[in-house]
């Protein structure tokens, strides 16, 4: 059998069923792949339907690899938003630097992808919504682990077993939590918290970013393309997480409110607009770092085994390649605990290469003192008389293997 140009063979012995936890990025992914193998695969997710719209998010280097071997790299362009610059102010709303937006995000013109979660999203779930089972609307209850499988007990009261489990479910994954134990130990915390949400574009933005920032706090509006609606970002310092707020919409919303108190420019507004938003989504910038991404017959991928935080941009094309490598090692290795070591072995660099961009530079957006403000206003200014850095060497640090026969 043939598909998109790579020959595959079908194996004649039973299907494995696998069951991932997680319908966003690597979740849908993953299913493509493993069921391109010969597997059988379900897809819980929580949410009662697939999620629209959404924040742009980046697609880079391996990831246009991945996203063309799937077939989806056409559509993917073709909703590509692309930006024409980026405007940093001052305190008082005046203008630092207005740059191109390739040259802020690392990203090369005219390889690189932005588009909107949701299309990224929608995209993928096409690929697999008549190959696979989708359990919407359910999630994952107990987790039973034996020589012979996984039993699962879903929160509507389902039980089946399955060979293998995957964890897709995100940076607060409860499938890790039930299998390793409470996030606090995996997650590193980068000092910042952020909000996000829509709000009306009554500011005639168009393909672009402005960015206003004082020492600690930055607030920015996104017009992706000719919208009407405007995707706003308040972002601000915070050095110990906010544990009480991860939980609380109204406690977010007020911490996010009291950290913008008295800011200028159109800060005001955003408070006010972030307060009625419907669609406030409130996180920490943190990563999550663990020694293994498997335990038994469940495994991790995405940004439930390593997010790499919104700082670095390359959360989504960690997830694209994450699942790639883990779907290819399960294809080559019967044994899952061989392939969940040869996933391990593959990926990992490539997710420490791409970890360490926060601590390279990643974070200089989002400036806490007066002299490192300074520091990045002059380096802005400087980006306007330069041409674009070439694209980070992280985004394209693994090499992907041609997708093996199964075995």
């Amino acid at each position: 059998m043939t598909h998109n140009g790579l020959s595959i063979e079908v194996s004649n012995t039973a299907e494995r069923k696998v069951l991932i936890s997680g319908a966003s990025i690597s979740g849908p992914a993953l299913a493509y792949w493993l069921h391109r193998s010969g597997f059988a695969v379900t897809v819980v997710e929580k949410a009662g339907a697939l999620r629209a719209g959404g924040y742009p998010i980046d697609i880079r280097g391996t990831a246009i690899e991945v996203v063309r071997r799937m077939g989806i790299l056409t559509r993917l362009q073709d909703a590509h938003i692309n930006s024409r610059r980026c405007t940093f102010l001052n305190a008082d709303g005046s203008e630092v630097a207005s740059v191109d937006a390739h040259a802020v995000a690392g990203s090369v013109e005219g390889q690189d992808l932005e588009v909107r979660r949701g299309d990224l999203a929608a995209a993928l779930y096409a690929t697999v919504r008549d190959d696979v089972e989708f359990l919407f609307g359910d999630s994952i209850d107990t987790l039973y682990q034996s020589e012979q499988g996984v039993d699962v007990t879903f929160h509507s009261g389902k039980q089946r077993t399955y060979d293998l489990v995957v964890g897709a479910d995100g940076m607060h994954s409860h499938t890790r939590e039930s299998l390793f134990g409470p996030e606090e130990q995996f997650h590193r915390h980068l000092g910042y918290g952020f909000a996000i949400f829509t709000m009306p574009n009554t500011f005639a933005l168009s393909h672009e970013l402005m960015m206003w920032n004082t020492p600690g706090k930055a607030a920015a509006l996104y017009a992706v393309g000719d919208s009407d609606e405007l995707h706003a970002f308040l972002t601000f310092h915070q050095p110990e997480p906010p544990s009480a707020a991860l939980r609380n919409p109204d406690a977010q919303r007020d911490l996010v409110a009291t950290a913008f108190a008295g800011a200028g420019w159109e800060v005001p507004g955003m408070v006010d607009a972030m307060r009625d938003a419907d669609d406030l989504f409130f996180d920490t910038a943190g990563q999550i770092r663990m020694p293994h991404w498997s335990s038994g017959r469940v495994a991790l991928v995405g940004d439930a085994a390593y997010a790499p935080s919104f700082l670095t941009g390359q959360g989504s094309s960690l997830a694209l390649a994450g699942a790639y490598m883990l779907a290819n090692a399960l294809a080559t290795n019967r044994d899952h605990t061989a392939a969940f070591a040869a996933y391990e072995r593959d990926v990992r660099e490539f997710v420490a290469m791409n970890q360490a961009l926060v601590d390279n530079g990643a974070a200089t957006l989002f400036p806490t003192t007066v002299r490192a403000l300074e520091q990045r206003n002059a380096m802005l200014r400087g980006l306007v008389t330069m041409p674009s850095a070439p694209a980070r060497p992280a985004h394209s640090a693994l090499t992907l293997p041609a997708f093996a026969p199964v075995r």
